[in-house]
């Protein structure tokens, strides 16, 4: 079929009524707020800047820092519902200013990890075990899942980390004490603030 063709067709058949429009979008927004997964959001200050943090009903998903709201509801799940639910998100906010105020060092909080690769997710489950105060080089997180031979991939994997600070990738370091890389906003600026937070940056160097 043509061009032409088209043109003859749509003008045969004509515009559908603007009732029948309107009546197939409120299909689509009932069956959106009804099977649409919910992801509810909100934002804490830090030492990092605006803290941004949402969670699924499987647990927190995203952490994100160093940039703005709009950019933070982009990096989301554009087939969600997004709500901002500070109740929803009280425990882990509480939980990251005690963090930050030094009497917390680690999270007892359920983490959604669904959407990375079991590779990604072998890699964020043994960087959950690095305690607060001690660093990891990326051979050492490499060993520790038993490929000693992927260093690079890890630190890949622990780029691509949804919930930096909760999932402490800033606790693994380069082999010659240097700090490596950081994706999280603020890169090793950030990453510094966290380690010097731990206590972790004096034994930089010796020892890795």
């Amino acid at each position: 079929m043509d061009a032409n063709e088209l043109v003859q067709l749509k003008e045969a058949v004509g515009s559908p009524p603007e009732a029948a429009v309107v009546g197939s979008w409120q299909q689509v927004a009932d069956w959106f707020a009804g099977a649409a997964p919910l992801l509810e959001w909100d934002v804490v200050d830090s030492p990092l800047g605006p803290l941004y943090l949402a969670a699924s009903n499987r647990g927190l998903c995203n952490v994100d820092f160093g940039l703005s709201e709009a950019d933070f509801s982009a990096q989301l799940d554009p087939l969600a519902r997004t709500e901002r639910s500070p109740e929803a998100l009280a425990s882990i906010a509480g939980q990251l200013r005690d963090y930050f105020e030094g009497s917390r060092a680690s999270f007892d909080v359920p983490v959604d990890l669904s959407r990375v690769t079991p590779f990604q997710l072998g890699v964020l489950q043994a960087v959950r075990t690095i305690p607060a105060g001690t660093v990891w080089t990326y051979g050492q997180m490499a060993r520790a899942i038993g490929k000693p031979q992927a260093s690079r991939a890890v630190g890949q994997a622990l780029g691509r980390n949804p919930v930096p600070v909760v999932v402490p990738c800033h606790r693994v370091i380069a082999s010659d004490g240097s700090l490596g890389g950081y994706s999280g906003g603020g890169g090793l600026a950030s990453k510094r603030l966290l380690l010097d937070l731990e206590g972790a940056l004096p034994g930089l160097g010796l020892g890795l």
